[in-house]
């Protein structure tokens, strides 16, 4: 038979693993399943093992790199006695508890776990265009947040792709610190929000290359240029930009609670009272409910709110 747990925790970005601090130091001795080393979106740590420098979270005054960031977070959560399992979740079933966790296919195995509470921070990655020198030069000049790292652009020539409320809201942002910012954007038109696109049309610092994407990123540590194509013509040039940042959306790691949990549009958990999700005992934190946000910092404070949240309920239920 699987063991059972108090606490069961799923992902390991700043909200796993801030669960798993203070689950771990009420003594609930949680097990995060923090994902597989081989997978860019559910790999152990989340977004930020993909990110280089990191200036805006608390505490960290020079500034700390990601991978290390969550790193500490890790070896903090294990001091308190968190247990860790380094592989994927296939399958869960939320319909009795205590809840059952797979990480094999479930049709041919037991659950690796039984969970008398479940906090999910899956998380959520941010869709990519999948060109040459995208992957390779992520966090060296490409990146998929303008809060995060638009302060290492200032006076440099910025490029945004993309055509929705995100990439308008990220150019406005960006045009704080770079000298000029293109938007790049397929078609003629764009998909956001008329306030939204009557605040960039009035920005001076953003210029807008229509019908156009981009087809590779070019440089050898960092970002140096970019090929555009006209998508009606077909004609390419080379584009000399410092960033270039992705705004074409974000996806939340929620396919294994399909059916399962209430979820907003485009995928999101829903969450009521704080973290708790639309299943009695299941606790929800993080990216994977934040559509709003996205930083390390609130994904942490949301962690810890589904901790406190798992521990309460489970003293109510006097387990």
């Amino acid at each position: 038979m699987p063991e059972e747990r108090d606490v069961v925790i799923l992902g390991s970005g700043p909200a796993g693993l801030t669960a798993a601090v203070y689950s771990a130091r009420a003594n609930m001795a949680p097990l995060v399943i923090e994902g597989e080393p081989s997978s860019t979106s559910d790999q152990p740590g989340g977004q930020l093992m993909l990110t280089t420098e990191i200036e805006n979270y608390p505490g960290f005054v020079e500034g700390i790199m990601g991978p290390e960031l969550m790193g500490r977070f890790r070896d903090q959560a294990a001091r308190f006695g968190a247990e860790y399992l380094t592989r994927k979740v296939t399958a869960v079933d939320l319909s009795e508890r205590p809840f059952k966790v797979w990480v094999d296919d479930p049709a041919t195995s037991e659950p690796v776990v039984l969970a008398r509470s479940l906090i999910i921070a899956t998380g959520a990655r941010s869709l990519m265009l999948g060109i040459p020198g995208e992957d390779r030069l992520l966090g060296h000049g490409v990146s998929t947040c303008a809060t995060c790292d638009g302060f290492f652009f200032r006076d440099q020539e910025i490029m945004v792709v993309g055509g929705g409320d995100s990439a308008l809201e990220e150019a406005n942002f960006l045009t704080r610190f770079g000298r000029r910012v293109t938007l790049v954007h397929r078609r003629k038109e764009l998909r956001a929000s008329k306030i939204m696109q009557d605040r960039a049309f009035a920005n001076e610092k953003i210029e807008f290359r229509w019908d156009s994407a981009l087809t590779e990123i070019h440089g050898d540590t960092k970002v140096s240029s970019v090929t555009l194509r006209n998508v009606l013509t077909g004609a390419e040039e080379t584009v000399e930009v410092a960033g270039v940042f992705v705004a074409v959306g974000h996806e939340p790691n929620t396919t294994v609670f399909a059916g399962q949990l209430e979820m907003e549009e485009h995928g999101y958990i829903r969450t009521f009272e704080g973290t708790r999700s639309s299943v009695e005992g299941v606790f929800v934190c993080g990216d994977v409910q934040d559509h709003v946000y996205r930083q390390a910092i609130t994904a942490a404070g949301s962690g810890c709110m589904a901790a406190i949240d798992s521990e309460r309920w489970l003293e109510a239920q006097g387990s």
